[in-house]
């Protein structure tokens, strides 16, 4: 065989993944504002007394080192696109990213609950109004670190397949909310005499973010494991397929291998068989099947043609 005929059936494994994508400039301007605020958070925590302020500041800490993990993420999959040590391209750095992100978001949350409950053992003097005014700012960097990873460019895969910058967007949402409770619990504790919110404040911020760590764990768990794709592209290639003669698919694998894209594998058996292709053809382009492998299958007791 010649090699020109060859390479007709050959392809690369690249989908897209080489392509720099509008998250990673974004994940790097948020990780730039949420750096600055940590160190500002942190070390007002320490000077004016606020456990929640520190907690928040501690998170921010947190985000910072996830974010990084996200956007060297985005870098490896982008430049390891073609490396042929990978089966199906590097698209799954982004889900292995958003995985690590999510760990890290569980262990900030433990580390938040316990230095609350500390605080609330041993309470400490709290400046009011000066950790009101820092937690503000706060929530405004956290508020423009939103808008940046949630808004979504034309021609990007859709918010939720991209698990890293999902992650990322976790984190910053998780900072939102941990600067919202921490304003809460100053302003109940300088005008209503409440000190104790202050630390109660903390660990109702580190359940709701160890809330969103279980969710992403088990989101991205799942990519990492190939488990098989939503329901509905599993059956609207059963339905494609199915709709051609009285071709029926025996078996069939569906699983993620990047952002909104999939791998299939299909065994169809019928009395008709047509080359592979022609089934390749039937699946809707809508479903995203960047590799698809079919087998087929004549009937046992088909009638010859």
């Amino acid at each position: 065989m010649h090699t020109e005929e060859l390479h007709r059936w050959q392809h690369e494994h690249t989908f897209g993944q080489d392509v720099r994508k509008p998250g990673e400039s974004r994940t790097m301007l948020v990780i730039a504002l949420t750096a600055g605020m940590m160190v500002v958070e942190i070390a007002a925590g320490l000077a004016f007394g606020s456990m929640a302020l520190l907690a928040d500041g501690l998170h921010m800490a947190s985000h910072a080192a996830a974010l990084s993990v996200a956007a060297a993420a985005y870098v490896y999959a982008r430049r390891h696109a073609a490396d042929e040590r990978f089966s199906f391209g590097a698209g799954k750095v982004n889900a292995l990213a958003g995985f690590t992100g999510a760990v890290l978001l569980a262990v900030f949350a433990l580390l938040m609950a316990g230095e609350s409950v500390h605080r609330m053992l041993a309470p400490v003097g709290i400046a009011f109004d000066r950790a009101v005014f820092v937690a503000a700012v706060g929530l405004a960097v956290n508020g423009v670190s939103a808008v940046l990873l949630g808004h979504r460019h034309d021609g990007e895969a859709e918010h939720h397949h991209d698990h890293n910058l999902r992650s990322a967007y976790l984190h910053v949402m998780a900072d939102a909310l941990t600067s919202v409770l921490a304003i809460l619990a100053l302003l109940a504790g300088k005008y209503l005499g409440l000190v104790w919110m202050d630390p109660v404040m903390g660990i109702v911020g580190a359940l709701l973010v160890a809330r969103w760590a279980v969710g992403l764990l088990r989101t991205t768990s799942g990519v990492l494991l190939d488990r098989q794709a939503p329901e509905h592209v599993g059956e609207s290639i059963r339905e494609a397929v199915a709709g051609d003669s009285d071709a029926e698919v025996a078996d069939l694998h569906v699983w993620s291998v990047g952002p909104g894209i999939y791998s299939v594998i299909v065994s169809v058996v019928t009395s008709a068989p047509q080359p592979p292709e022609h089934y390749k053809r039937l699946m809707p382009e809508r479903l995203n099947l960047v590799h698809r492998t079919v087998e087929v299958h004549r009937c046992e007791h088909a009638t010859p043609t």
